[in-house]
């Protein structure tokens, strides 16, 4: 019996690539969003301290700065895109490790080290694995491809939002974090498994792999088109990022333990997430990567709306079925949102980079999709202070309307269904 071909195209590859670029890519990342704030809550850190530490993903927003350098230049083994894959994989293996070794009361200054050279090594490694994927999937394969692994990304919170804080409860906090550091094995083995891509000749020289990607992108879309893009790539985003960036300890403050949001708030966000974003992934190809941003970005925005009514609701003095349900539904909205909308925008970015400069070009969009979670969520601290919760997540739908806006000039509705714009 024949498969359809949905399934054909599911059933690939260069599909499961995708699962575990997206996995790798999402543990390190997930695991300064959620674990290391709990961490230092739980050590009895100041939450406006623990905003601040936002301040330590800077390195997500000026990896364009030294992403030439992974174009350019070859490691000796494996190949230019599986050579620095391995490296930066080992390497933040070991940050991960190393960070739990640290006491945040009596070293902070050793927990901001290894926090800033984890968040480097896995922007760095950000930079290859979006390379090497966008090197591997031919165009019609971006939409689905990247769904695919925006869904692994969310997976591989799970870990840290989830698992590690179930084992937080009953292991020290040094072992914990070895465990975690232990889930970054899949990519060290995909950069050894892997064929190296060859789809673009690399730059010849340094000066070529700095200037060129810029002067493409500016001569194929124009100035006005690169800085409508590039508003477009800060603002899309802007709301949700905000939104979830104290969200682990929004949870504590509403009474939930750690236990609760490891096992239901992370474990109600995953089949949302999955089965959406699959579904989402698949919808793309029919829709089209300009409709599916409008679309799954009001389903994102909608979603910020779920905070502010579990704010309204909260904090609980007891805990129970009814707060654990009110909890999963938020949990769920969100996770179904954000999925949806992360696998339309990283299709978007894919199909904005050109095959010759792929490294460069998409790390020069993501580092502007970062700024804000690096620099506007550092304030996050102080919002909540002054604001409150609810009134914050409020505050956080309405930075989600720009971007939505921008869509009419980015990505029209009406636009042909593969539209390079």
């Amino acid at each position: 019996m024949n498969r359809p071909a949905w399934l054909e195209v599911l059933l690939t590859r260069r599909m499961a690539i995708c699962v575990v670029t997206g996995f790798t890519s999402g543990l390190p990342l997930f695991l300064i969003f959620n674990l290391l704030p709990a961490w230092l809550k739980t050590e009895g850190l100041d939450l406006k301290i623990i905003g601040a530490f936002a301040l330590i993903q800077i390195p997500y927003t000026w990896k364009f700065v030294w992403a030439p350098l992974l174009d350019r230049y070859a490691l000796p083994l494996l190949g230019r895109r599986r050579g620095w894959m391995l490296m930066t994989a080992i390497g933040t293996l070991l940050a991960i490790g190393l960070l739990g070794q640290r006491s945040p009361r009596d070293d902070i200054g050793a927990v901001v080290v290894l926090s800033v050279a984890l968040a480097f090594l896995s922007a760095t490694l950000d930079i290859v694995l979006d390379a090497y994927r966008r090197e591997l999937l031919a165009d019609e394969e971006l939409g689905l491809g990247n769904a695919i692994h925006v869904n692994a990304y969310k997976v591989a919170g799970l870990v840290p939002g989830s698992l590690s804080l179930f084992l937080a409860d009953r292991l020290p906090w040094t072992e914990v974090f070895w465990i975690t550091a232990a889930f970054m094995l899949p990519g060290i083995a995909l950069a050894l498994a892997v064929a190296e891509p060859h789809r673009a000749t690399p730059p010849k020289t340094l000066r070529e792999a700095i200037v060129e990607p810029f002067h493409e992108f500016l001569t194929r879309q124009g100035w006005r088109g690169a800085l409508l893009t590039l508003a477009f790539i800060f603002f899309y985003k802007l709301g949700d990022s905000l939104c979830t960036s104290l969200a682990t300890p929004f949870y504590l403050e509403m009474g939930f333990s750690k236990t609760d949001i490891g096992l239901v708030a992370k474990n109600a966000g995953l089949w949302p997430s999955v089965i959406g974003g699959l579904l989402g992934g698949l919808w793309m190809v029919k829709l089209g990567i300009n409709r599916a941003l409008w679309v799954f970005g009001v389903v994102q925005a909608i979603a910020i709306l779920g905070f502010a009514w579990l704010a309204a609701a909260g904090p609980f003095e007891t805990i129970g079925a009814v707060e654990r349900l009110q909890l999963a539904l938020v949990i769920g909205l969100e996770a179904l949102g954000v999925g949806l909308g992360t696998a339309a925008f990283v299709a978007y970015i894919a199909r904005a980079s050109h095959p010759a400069y792929t490294a460069t070009q998409i790390a020069l969009f993501t580092s502007l999709m970062a700024v804000p979670r690096t620099f506007i969520n550092a304030s996050a601290g102080w919002l909540v202070d002054a604001l409150g919760w609810a009134p914050f997540f409020l505050l956080c739908f309405v930075l989600a309307l720009p971007g939505m806006l921008l869509l009419l000039r980015v990505a029209p509705w009406q636009a042909p269904k593969y539209d390079s714009r």
